[in-house]
């Protein structure tokens, strides 16, 4: 009778350790690196598969989250004098210095060796990326990482296209091939992943008010509000 006590209670205790260790597959802080594609004057111009507000704002998300978690991020441009101009000013917020941000001519982020080298020298085997086009600037390097082994994310709603149909076949294409789709909120709310985590608490809910819309909203009323 006891062995059977303990054999039942030695179940139990794994069940509640298993219960407790989160799936490999979610992103946490430490296990992926960041790659912010072309978002970009000239490329947003032409975007229409998402209203611009609310790509500037879901990219606002991403970036101060990148921040906020201490993400290993590489920022690329193309033709960013000649033609595409700078950044958002949603990115430049959380990442000033112009001078790191990684220029190219081609298409594809992955055949440029200055941001093939930046971004594998990150040394994560997870990667985590969205982009302006998502038919072209975001689909040429996650399928290009993908077959080089690596254990791609796409953040959707940072990414827009010409049309929707633009958007959502590349998106269906990437996911084909292996790339994992997520939005911006749950890649935020995916790294606190826990509301008992202070020192990020103030941070993160800070970028939402900002950033997130009718969320946002919510909290800074319930900030005021409870006060009573």
């Amino acid at each position: 009778m006891k062995k059977v006590i303990l054999t039942i209670a030695l179940g139990v205790a794994s069940l509640i350790t298993f219960a407790q260790k989160p799936s490999p597959e979610l992103l946490n802080p430490t296990n992926h690196s960041l790659v912010l594609i072309d978002h970009e004057g000239q490329m947003a111009f032409a975007t229409h598969s998402i209203p611009m507000n609310e790509l500037r704002d879901n990219t606002g998300l991403v970036a101060g989250a990148s921040k906020i978690f201490k993400i290993p991020t590489v920022v690329t441009t193309v033709a960013e004098k000649s033609f595409s101009g700078p950044v958002f000013p949603e990115v430049l917020e959380f990442y000033p210095n112009t001078a790191e941000f990684i220029d190219r001519t081609t298409m594809n982020t992955w055949e440029d060796v200055n941001a093939y080298k930046a971004i594998t020298g990150k040394g994560k085997k997870k990667i985590v990326m969205a982009g302006l086009w998502t038919s072209v600037c975001v689909v040429g390097p996650v399928m290009s990482a993908l077959n080089d082994g690596y254990d791609v994310y796409v953040i959707t709603d940072a990414s827009g296209d010409v049309t929707k149909e633009a958007h959502d076949q590349a998106i269906t294409r990437m996911v084909q091939a292996g790339a994992k789709p997520m939005t911006s909120i749950q890649y935020l709310l995916e790294l606190q992943r826990d509301w008992a985590r202070q020192d990020t608490y103030k941070a993160v809910n800070d970028l939402v008010v900002k950033y997130a819309g009718s969320y946002g909203i919510g909290i800074q009323y319930s900030r005021e509000m409870l006060k009573h």
